[in-house]
């Protein structure tokens, strides 16, 4: 597809806002993009810690004008979101992973209940969409990581200091009553008790969540789906041992590995964020992936019959 066709294609893709209530009753609209003729993926796209779901338009019209659809999930607390984290709001992974992401899924399914549906994330956003999927692996059919990595601080350069933030960040949050996220230049105003799950992670290396009893190594460790990792090439957020950390996790399955340079985005930075100013080659990444999947899957099949 030209430059040209893509462009036309993207100001024809409006997004469609749906609103959703999760099991507690907390309120959010996701936003979904949709291709212009017959689709048949939908990728649901889970945002980076305090970042709203809007922010990630240009990346789905992108996927769109490559005939992905894409459903955009709002963090609770964050842009359309009716809950604002204070000290009388408290939430965790166990309300993400139990009552915002399986309301905003069933929304999915009632509208386009035969989409080939993959879930994707950027940052944290991939770390939960993996635990997700843990939970429910015969729900999806792939699996996307943009710019994610386990928090391990062993993982990072100079990792004692982001040990040290694992310490103090979870301190803060209880003593403000949530992460003053804006304020201090790190994610959004976070509730304190993703935090605590965030940092327990950061300190351990290891996924749980306050409230849920399930062994989320084991379950890592049985997820068979098939994954696209794009890496960002100067991304000290997500460093090359980060994304190997959590990917060391998973159990057998088709692992594909990308790295992005600054070349690739138009000379612009291959950094955590900067991506999202030219998602057109993350989108076309993931567009040859699905190619390529798909084609593998015919061969299969024709095999079998």
């Amino acid at each position: 597809m030209s430059d040209r066709s893509i462009e036309s294609t993207l100001a024809a893709a409006e997004p469609l806002a749906v609103p959703v209530t999760a099991a507690d009753g907390a309120r959010y609209e996701w936003l979904a993009v949709l291709p212009a003729g017959r689709w048949r993926h939908l990728l649901y796209w889970i945002p980076a810690m305090g970042i709203p779901a809007r922010h990630y338009l240009p990346l789905a019209q992108a996927l769109a004008a490559r005939g992905i659809a894409v459903v955009l999930h709002e963090w609770r607390g964050i842009g359309s979101s009716d809950r604002r984290a204070g000290r009388g709001s408290n939430w965790g992974y166990r309300q993400l992973l139990q009552d915002d992401l399986p309301a905003g899924l069933a929304a999915v399914r009632r509208r386009w209940p035969q989409a080939s549906c993959l879930l994707g994330g950027h940052s944290l956003g991939g770390q939960l969409g993996l635990l997700y999927a843990s939970l429910h692996p015969g729900d999806f059919t792939g699996l996307l990581l943009v710019a994610s990595g386990s928090p391990y601080w062993r993982c990072f350069r100079r990792g004692w200091l982001i040990g040290v933030a694992y310490v103090l960040a979870p301190l803060l949050a209880r003593l403000v009553g949530y992460l003053p996220g804006r304020r201090i230049g790190f994610g959004g105003n976070e509730a304190r008790g993703v935090i605590a799950d965030w940092a327990r992670s950061g300190r351990t290396g290891r996924y749980a969540a306050a409230g849920m009893a399930q062994d989320f190594e084991r379950r890592l460790a049985a997820l068979p789906l098939p994954l696209l990792a794009l890496r960002l090439q100067e991304d000290w957020l997500g460093p090359p041992a980060s994304l190997d950390w959590l990917l060391g996790k998973l159990g057998p399955g088709e692992r594909r590995v990308e790295a992005i340079a600054r070349e690739d985005l138009g000379g612009l930075p291959a950094d955590h964020f900067g991506w999202m100013k030219t998602p057109a080659p993350i989108a076309a990444r993931v567009a040859d992936w699905l190619a390529r999947s798909d084609a593998a899957f015919a061969v299969r099949d024709g095999a079998a019959g």
